[in-house]
């Protein structure tokens, strides 16, 4: 039965009943309703340019990143996010004319980075991607991903051609167009696997076996070489305009986006003073960023080794190291009745707080901190987690500025995955705070970044070509 499911019970998306035992009368209630897509007019489409290359879960859309550059940000300026994702506060920091130093436990972000914000700045050549498409369609070089499931996950002739594509495109030195082929067959990787590709995470269904045993009767090649080309080409031509847009808009180079891939933003040390802090943490339930994304690692190369180091420091995988003290969270602890659940909120709030306190640590004096979250609930209880960050950074120096509320309109919801919550979250919160002259107590010393993590410095006198993976 339900409830003796702990996994279920932990709700996934707030209900239509929201509890106000936990709406108290304070400073903080002065919401300001806004639609950052009307506010930032100037973007119409959320998959604009380079933003809609890699799948990834949750994606920070770029009219709210946008709105946090043009109003706590100046040119020239430093940005922090240390949940930076698919790197959406990256690509837009660089349009913008800022930098940024984007930090994120999935090696992912190293691979994606490089091609979304692409620093050449000739027009790339569709004749010269459709000859790699042909030589990788014709190699007989073999690379099988090192997982030790990845028979469960394919058909073994969709595999074995799939391995031939990977062995090709690993092993060639074809640069950016390398790098638009890879980007390609990773969703065509998850749309021709047995795991539902509708879905973050993976999942094996029968509606998707039915699927692929249906295909494997049809000219299935065809149909994988088609979406491989196809989204290639479209990768092409948004690159293209990419370069377009810098062109026309930017008569010198841009600014610098260092990216770390694969650190723990709680405990790394950011590696220089920054002006603003823009980031969206994981929400209460959706956590699990390198479970949804391991399938593209292993056709990327890393090793089973790797995704599990990192899989167990996501949240709820690793114990609090402390618990996360405020008027509003402890309130939502004492109601709970579960102690699985207890554990989860405090390692929860543990992480989060202490990559945001990590990160806010290294802002400038004055400087603002712009976060964006939900909320959501935990065994039927509103999570406000937007007034437990005010409460705990308040009470250590900084103020409280503004909190803008965002309702959401559209929202992709997953029937497949017995969603309690079928409606969805109804709002998002951008929480701005302000951290004060004089500097708040120093954290802890955190430690320092692997040295193979990579930046994009201005523009390279080298060749634009050179490999962006």
């Amino acid at each position: 039965m339900k409830k003796n499911n702990p996994t279920e019970q932990f709700t996934l998306f707030p209900t239509d009943t929201e509890l106000k035992d936990f709406k108290e009368d304070s400073i903080f209630e002065g919401i300001e309703l806004v639609s950052f897509r009307e506010l930032v007019p100037e973007i119409s489409d959320t998959g604009y340019l380079t933003h809609a290359i890699y799948a990834y879960p949750a994606k920070f859309i770029p009219q709210i990143v946008r709105y946090a550059i043009n109003t706590y940000t100046k040119e020239g300026d430093w940005i922090v996010d240390p949940f930076a994702g698919s790197g959406t506060v990256g690509v837009e920091a660089y349009l913008c004319k800022r930098n940024a130093v984007l930090l994120d436990l999935n090696l992912l972000l190293n691979h994606i980075m490089p091609l979304k914000v692409y620093r050449g700045k000739e027009i790339l050549s569709e004749a010269s991607l459709s000859k790699l498409l042909a030589d990788m369609q014709e190699s007989n070089e073999q690379f099988t991903p090192a997982w030790s499931n990845v028979d469960y996950w394919y058909a073994p002739e969709i595999l074995e051609v799939l391995s031939q594509y990977w062995g090709f495109i690993n092993r060639t030195d074809g640069g950016i167009y390398a790098a638009i082929i890879k980007a390609a067959l990773l969703k065509a990787s998850k749309r021709f696997s047995y795991t539902e590709d509708r879905t973050p995470k993976l999942a094996r269904s029968k509606r998707k076996l039915n699927a692929i045993e249906a295909l494997l009767k049809e000219n299935w090649r065809e149909q994988l070489d088609e979406m491989v080309q196809n989204l290639s080409l479209k990768t092409l031509r948004d690159l293209n305009d990419f370069v377009v847009y810098t062109r026309q808009h930017h008569a010198e180079d841009l600014g610098q986006i260092e990216f770390h891939g694969g650190v723990d933003s709680s405990d790394v040390a950011v590696p220089r003073v920054c002006d603003t802090l823009i980031t969206s943490p994981p929400y209460l339930q959706a956590q699990e960023y390198i479970r949804s994304t391991k399938m593209d690692l292993f056709w990327l190369g890393h090793t089973e080794a790797e995704v599990q180091a990192l899989s167990r420091l996501e949240i709820p995988y690793r114990k609090a190291d402390r618990v996360i003290q405020t008027r509003t969270l402890n309130k939502v602890r004492e109601t709970l009745t579960r102690d699985d659940l207890r554990k989860r909120l405090d390692s929860y709030f543990c992480h989060t707080v202490n990559a945001l306190e990590n990160s806010m640590n290294q802002l400038k004096p004055n400087a603002a901190a712009c976060i964006f979250v939900g909320n959501p609930r935990i065994d039927g209880i509103t999570v406000e987690i937007w007034r437990i960050l005010v409460e705990y950074f308040t009470e250590r120096g900084w103020t409280f500025e503004k909190v803008y509320e965002d309702r959401i309109k559209t929202r992709k919801l997953f029937g497949a995955r017995k969603n309690k919550n079928p409606d969805g979250m109804k709002s998002e919160f951008l929480l701005i705070l302000r951290k004060n002259a004089i500097d708040q107590t120093a954290a802890p010393p955190r430690g320092s970044l692997p040295q193979d993590t990579e930046s994009l410095a201005p523009a390279p006198k080298t060749s634009p070509d050179s490999d962006a993976s």
